[in-house]
């Protein structure tokens, strides 16, 4: 059913990612082209939405010109504010009445819907305010890929290929000098960029959250080397890997949003393995380059893809729902039946199974 729709709005938010400017663009373009609306930009996430409309810019055709190969994203995110989640209530909002103060902001300024650009803290507050009567219509953004309900979010092909790039290049100077190069790559509670990452660039030693690992079994990997005459390697590892026999590794400090701060299992692993190799043993931790830089065709084709079926979506009065891709449609499912919950690496599923056929360690 067709929606009498006006103005929309359109933020980003959580962590930034690459493609975020791509998504602005499409839905600027087809909502003025297409519809005929208007669209406001959204400064700061959802902080933007609690009373301040110096926060609200328009965005005509004019403004995203120049935006579709830029990182970064021209309203700028937060993963800090208002609009924490309960600890106590899973999935609601720690003070409801700031969902409200949002919702009833939108209408004062006349904003009919919005488009949201973010991951699962994104879908969860999206979920709170259209339970309130606001329309919304999200798009998933992380560079983890451990959205549910889509085949790949947007920002895991340009990470992806920064850390493949960052691997082949530390692959040489491994090889120079017979070392045991040990890069971390981001993936709090799951495995895709280091797997990704891992096999595009033949590391062998693969190690992610889904599967707990032992030094041992990197050492047996790295002594088999030795006996071909391969004298080194590379050891991919996922922030959130964890030890068989121990706990995820965090730092002193917390995350924007809250949780803590992962940080420090490339240098144990390090630590480990210079107690039981020959080899010199370094850590690289890739961490924030990750997020940063242009797009990938592949992410910028698909945030444009992303952008322009939100908006068609709220046209067709069809909010409540997330843009997915399923195989090579365009698609979208209900938020209620993703929100707060993981895409995580299946332990026998076809990636895994591919770098076991290929000898790559993956620590158990």
């Amino acid at each position: 059913m067709a929606t009498k729709i006006k103005k929309i709005g359109v933020l980003t938010s959580g962590g930034d990612a690459p493609g975020l400017n791509a998504v602005i663009r499409a839905v600027v373009i087809t909502a003025h082209q297409k519809y005929g609306w208007e669209v406001v930009g959204i400064n700061g996430g959802f902080e933007g939405l609690l009373g301040d409309p110096s926060l609200l810019r328009p965005l005509g055709l004019v403004d995203v010109i120049n935006i579709l190969p830029q990182g970064g994203t021209i309203l700028g995110t937060t993963n800090r504010g208002h609009f924490g989640m309960s600890e106590e209530r899973p999935g609601e909002l720690a003070d409801p009445a700031i969902a409200d103060q949002a919702v009833a902001f939108c209408h004062e300024q006349g904003i009919d819907a919005l488009v949201t650009i973010g991951g699962d803290g994104t879908l969860q507050i999206s979920y709170q305010l259209e339970k309130r009567g606001l329309p919304i219509v999200s798009v998933p953004k992380t560079i983890d890929n451990d959205l549910l309900g889509t085949d790949y979010t947007f920002g895991f092909d340009t990470a992806v290929r920064t850390a493949t790039e960052a691997i082949d290049k530390l692959r040489t100077t491994a090889l120079s000098h017979n070392r045991v190069m040990v890069i971390e790559v981001m993936g709090r509670d799951t495995g895709w960029i280091a797997l990704y990452a891992g096999i595009g660039s033949g590391s062998h030693v693969i190690l992610i959250p889904e599967i707990p690992f032992t030094i041992d079994s990197i050492v047996k990997q790295i002594e088999w080397r030795e006996t071909i005459g391969a004298m080194f390697s590379l050891v991919v590892v996922a922030e959130g890997a964890v030890p068989a026999d121990g706990d995820t590794f965090y730092r002193g400090d917390r995350e924007e949003g809250g949780m803590k701060r992962l940080g420090g299992i490339a240098r144990w692993i390090t630590e480990q393995l210079s107690k039981k190799v020959e080899h010199d043993v370094r850590e690289m931790v890739l961490g924030h380059l990750q997020r940063g830089g242009s797009p990938t065709a592949s992410d910028r084709i698909l945030c444009t893809r992303f952008g322009a079926k939100a908006v068609h979506l709220l046209a067709q009065g069809r909010s409540g729902t997330m843009v997915s891709l399923s195989g090579t449609s365009i698609q979208a499912i209900e938020t209620w039946k993703i929100v707060s919950r993981q895409k995580r690496v299946p332990f026998d599923g076809d990636l895994v199974q591919t770098a076991r056929g290929l000898s790559i360690c993956l620590g158990d």
